[in-house]
């Protein structure tokens, strides 16, 4: 027998949450096979089985918190179909231990009145769907068992699940929710239905929590520029057939952009530090984050040692990073460790922003969307693609000169890009 526990995460993480059993009491699993996905502070992780058995009990549901160490699980030795009705026998033998001989009766008609629920939940566990359609079942409240998937093979997606949401709900669960709903001291908006509530996510509690207390315990202030982005197109729009067939990636404007910050961080060192009480700690090394957006919210992987990378290489592992992050793949190393931050909120449209300071770094660079604007040239009013940039930075740490100038260095490495080649 063996015992399935939450694994070591992080040394900041200390407990996750049960997203989805992949397995259930009864099924067979070999060693090294996943048995559960939890979803942490930062990222989802999958845990594996040590031994090959048979899953005998599940010590936690889907949606329970569980800490590093706590067993969640217990893995036995024999066939599933063995295996499979012991859950049922040990809940029977423990109902009828140290229970009198006269309460025997009540007993049984409360096992009976909840045998529906339990077959209910049965049957959602055995409902195909993934793990995002999963949770947000879950956080509305929704029975996957209840869903029609438009898949023709069945499996459950999130839009299925967000169809099913917006139909309007039957009269009988009506009734039964209305009192609830008055129990919890709900408003008369949420009672006609004008307003729903939901519950939010582990991570965007965690994203709530965090950025609140960036606001709270730093002196953040922005510093703003604009940069004309003439030049770094016009080079891009000559170079990227040859980049992507040499390379095979493509050539983005994020590449540039890190390039360029990496070579201010070597001139202004403070920019990447971190307060630690009484100390800065120079950082030296340039483990640049980049900002993705998902379904869950927006997550930081790292970029290692951009000092180091050519284009290529830093075009290469963002890539790899974003599709990490939205297939859910991102591990705890690929989010810790940072020592500054780019974020681009032009992919949305954004012409402007004050991006907030990430964990413990002092800076963070905010990228935003480019719009031809009339602008001076000389004595001349030309029409050219801008882009506002933003630094936001801990007061605590960098003065404005040391703000100033590391914005201004990247808006001149990216007007002229060509000297980026002779940044060492």
């Amino acid at each position: 027998m063996a015992e399935i526990k939450v694994p070591e995460l992080a040394e900041s993480i200390t407990e996750g949450t049960i997203a989805q059993w992949l397995k259930q009491p009864g099924d067979t699993v070999e060693k090294g096979e996943f048995i559960v996905e939890l979803e942490t502070d930062k990222v989802n992780v999958e845990v594996i089985s040590e031994e090959a058995g048979v899953v005998q009990e599940l010590m936690a549901a889907e949606g329970d918190t569980v800490e590093v160490g706590q067993v969640i699980a217990i893995v036995g030795e024999g066939s599933g179909e063995a295996a499979a009705p012991a859950p049922a026998q040990k809940e029977e033998e423990t109902k009828s231990v140290g229970v009198p001989a006269e309460s025997s009766a009540p007993a049984t008609m409360e096992a009976v009145e909840k045998a529906p629920a339990v077959e209910e939940q049965s049957s959602s566990d055995r409902t195909i769907a993934s793990p995002a359609a999963r949770k947000l079942a879950r956080e509305k409240g929704i029975d996957l068992a209840a869903i029609s998937p438009v898949d023709p093979m069945g499996r459950v997606r999130v839009q299925d699940v967000e169809a099913h949401g917006s139909k309007p709900a039957a009269s009988a669960p009506a009734k039964t929710e209305a009192p609830k709903a008055a129990a919890t001291g709900a408003s008369s908006d949420e009672e006609s239905g004008r307003v729903v509530r939901e519950k939010m996510s582990r991570r965007r509690q965690t994203i709530a929590k965090r950025l609140l207390e960036v606001k709270q315990s730093t002196a953040m202030l922005t510093t703003f520029n604009e940069i004309d982005m003439t030049n770094v197109m016009a080079l891009r729009s000559r170079k990227k057939d040859d980049f992507l067939k040499n390379n095979d990636v493509k050539l983005g404007f994020m590449s540039f952009f890190t390039k360029a910050v990496t070579a201010a961080l070597k001139k202004y060192p403070y920019v990447n530090a971190e307060l630690d009480g009484n100390d800065v700690l120079l950082k030296q090394f340039y483990d640049v984050g980049i900002a993705v957006s998902t379904e869950e919210g927006l997550v930081v992987p790292i970029v290692r040692d951009t000092d180091k990378k050519n284009f290529a290489e830093i075009e290469a592992a963002i890539g790899e990073l974003a599709t990490k992050a939205r297939d859910k793949k991102l591990s705890i190393a690929d989010m810790t460790g940072g020592s500054f931050t780019i974020t681009n909120g032009g992919v949305f449209g954004s012409l402007m922003s004050t991006p907030i300071l990430n964990g413990t770094q002092v800076g963070i660079l905010g990228m935003h969307t480019i719009q031809k604007r009339p602008v001076a040239v000389g004595d001349n009013i030309e029409i050219r693609p801008m882009m506002y940039v933003a630094l936001s930075y801990d007061h605590r740490v960098i003065d404005g000169s040391d703000s100033v100038g590391f914005l201004k260095m990247v808006k001149d490495l990216i007007e002229n890009p060509e000297d980026l080649l002779l940044q060492g």
